[in-house]
């Protein structure tokens, strides 16, 4: 149902080295089929938990619509892009992440996902992220992506260095 990636086998990442970049990474593009069918691309804080993507958002917007219409969405993340102008190329490591999307509703499971966002991006500040979390818990939405299929691929010139 997925496509292989294209070009060298050296390139294409593990499940494990994929994951990792997820893991270490605080941003991507999610994509969802927007409106008239265009596609529609937004920057996006995420964590990974198990085989979940979380992300949290404004209960309402183009993103919203489009993947309460069409529940089918990827995600990429771009660890590194490193241009090197004199070999007219870029070194690159990057994964994309294809599955479904679910929305939380149910508050607990709503907490435990802000709790989880926090942990990534706030550890430091972890008293003050109860109060956050109460205070904004009915005015965020929290979804997931369930990870149907997961590729990563690197440059060349990454490959044959490891």
């Amino acid at each position: 149902m997925f496509r292989e990636v294209r070009r060298n086998k050296k390139q294409i990442l593990s499940e494990a080295e994929s994951r990792g970049i997820l893991n270490k990474a605080t941003s991507g593009v999610l994509c969802v089929l927007g409106d008239e069918a265009y596609p529609y691309g937004v920057p996006m804080s995420y964590r990974l938990e198990g085989n979940r993507l979380y992300f949290h958002c404004m209960p309402v917007g183009h993103k919203v619509d489009a993947m309460k219409r069409h529940d089918k969405v990827s995600f990429t993340v771009i660890e590194t892009d490193q241009i090197v102008p004199e070999e007219y190329t870029t070194y690159f490591r990057s994964v994309i992440a294809f599955g479904k999307v679910t929305f939380i509703e149910e508050p607990d499971e709503k907490r435990r996902a802000l709790r989880i966002l926090a942990e990534k991006y706030s550890a430091e500040f972890l008293e003050g992220a109860e109060k956050e979390i109460e205070d904004k818990l009915s005015a965020v939405c929290i979804f997931c992506l369930e990870i149907e299929h997961l590729s990563g691929k690197e440059a060349i010139e990454f490959a044959e260095a490891r």
